[in-house]
């Protein structure tokens, strides 16, 4: 490692999907750019989130799709092949090799610095080098925190000699365990027990408070609780884990209502914190540990001069991959423009502003049923004393479910701003609805008028029919 100082418009630290669009977007605007990362290039999502998440659901969720077609229904009436499911999921993960991303970074132009990446005072980026040496980077212009978040455990005695799993073990086991113990309610909580049940586990899900994906729409949660059920799975409320002890290769767990359960690990999926730890914040008037506050452009107001970004989970405005890149896009173009003096359009929905963050977020959950929304829900619209209409509609009443199969459960809901004449929620539950979602993310978006969203005709028969009869019935 060539431990001399060096020099770079901008330097990124953390190299998953934002921190590589962050880096891309810079160096498309001619900014020398150089990106550190101190595990795997490409992040949290590509290795322990989101692709290896997705490999193993699908498999879970094309047989629940087939077990209710008669006719195919009997020819996946078996278990699943778990080890070819987890080798696929391997392959999903490049084996936990980095190789492929970076040479992508190499084919744009962005020096990778591998290490563990402190800030060090204004635009300082100081690396511990894996072969225990160490290099400063010096940003001109910017420097941009990418650095994502950690799972965030309970404080339980003696909890890291249970070895719990958390989504990163939850995504990675090399085989299935007999019985698994869940605990939360939210997205990791609901897409690992649908995972790992469909996988051939039995699993237990302890939620503490009284519904699974409480900030989504009340029958969103619902649905996804009895589709555990029926796969077997044991959903219990209400609960609180207050003991974990590891003896003889098993978990014991005490609940706080008396009970005590034992299973093979146990997984937390109990919430993230930011990953800000031992980044060095203190040394530009920032708290350790804390979020990193942002304006719509991104910067950290925080922070005097104006050159540390902070984009994706980090900042905690949302905690999706998707919109960690759109505020990436945004973050690289805003940094380009100033450095080349450009006037910034930062007014709502303007080039260099993340409205979307508080206006309209999309978001799948993997599980059987399905769950896609976008924008507010009919709660959340109340809170913001907005005078809306609530639109519900059984989707299993649309000609194209027949196609998904026997007896198809779901149910869509748009939240209409009367005052506006538009929609600024909509939810899905039900199998195949994650293709709806990005037609209602720009009917949300552009604040498409529900006259002009009259006319845009759903092609018969596919569940897509559900925007027809929404807009029917909200007509009366």
């Amino acid at each position: 490692m060539n431990d001399a100082p060096r020099t770079y418009d901008v330097v990124v630290i953390g190299s998953g999907p934002v921190g590589m669009n962050v880096a891309d977007r810079t160096r498309a605007a001619g900014l020398s750019t150089a990106i550190v990362e101190r595990e795997l290039v490409g992040g949290e999502c590509s290795y322990w989130a989101c692709t290896p998440s997705k490999a193993l659901l699908r498999p879970v969720l094309a047989r629940a799709d087939a077990r209710r077609l008669p006719g195919l229904s009997d020819a996946v009436a078996g278990p699943l092949d778990a080890p070819l499911v987890l080798a696929r999921r391997d392959e999903a993960t490049s084996h936990w090799k980095d190789d492929g991303e970076v040479a992508w970074l190499d084919s744009v132009n962005v020096d990778v610095v591998r290490g563990h990446g402190r800030l060090d005072g204004p635009r300082t980026v100081t690396v511990a080098t894996p072969d225990g040496g160490s290099v400063t980077l010096t940003a001109r212009l910017a420097v941009a925190v990418c650095t994502g978040t950690t799972a965030a455990l309970p404080d339980l005695p003696g909890l890291a000699d249970v070895r719990p799993w958390t989504s990163r073990e939850a995504t990675s086991a090399k085989e299935v365990p007999g019985r698994l113990v869940v605990v939360g309610g939210g997205v990791v909580a609901v897409e690992m027990a649908t995972a790992w049940q469909g996988l051939g586990a039995q699993v237990t899900v302890l939620v503490r408070g009284s519904g699974l994906l409480t900030t989504m729409e009340p029958f969103a949660g619902e649905l996804v609780a009895d589709g555990l059920r029926e796969a077997g799975a044991d959903v219990r409320f209400g609960v609180s884990v207050v003991s974990a002890i590891r003896e003889d290769g098993q978990v014991r767990v005490g609940l706080d209502d008396g009970g005590e359960l034992t299973a093979d690990e146990i997984l937390f999926a109990t919430g993230r914190r930011p990953h800000t730890d031992d980044l060095g914040l203190e040394t530009v008037g920032l708290t350790p540990g804390d979020w990193i506050t942002v304006d719509d452009t991104l910067r950290a107001p925080g922070v005097a001069d104006g050159w540390l970004y902070a984009v994706g989970d980090v900042n905690h405005r949302v905690l999706l991959t998707h919109q960690g890149k759109y505020q990436a896009r945004i973050a690289g173009s805003v940094i380009g423009a100033r450095a080349t003096g450009e006037s910034l359009d930062d007014d709502p929905w303007g080039a260099h502003a993340a409205t979307a963050d508080t206006v309209a977020v999309p978001q799948v959950v993997f599980t059987d049923p399905e769950v896609a929304s976008v924008g507010l829900t009919a709660a959340a619209a109340q809170r913001e004393g907005r005078r809306t209409k609530v639109v519900d509609y059984e989707i299993g009443s649309v000609a194209g479910a027949y196609l998904y199969g026997e007896g198809y459960r779901g149910k869509a809901r748009m939240v209409v701003d009367l005052d506006r004449g538009h929609l600024v929620g909509v939810t899905f539950v039900g199998p195949g609805v994650s293709e709806l979602l990005h037609s209602a993310t720009i009917a949300v978006t552009a604040e498409v008028p529900l006259e002009r969203l009259w006319h845009a005709v759903p092609a018969f028969p596919t569940i897509s029919e559900v925007w027809l009869r929404l807009l029917e019935t909200y007509r009366g």
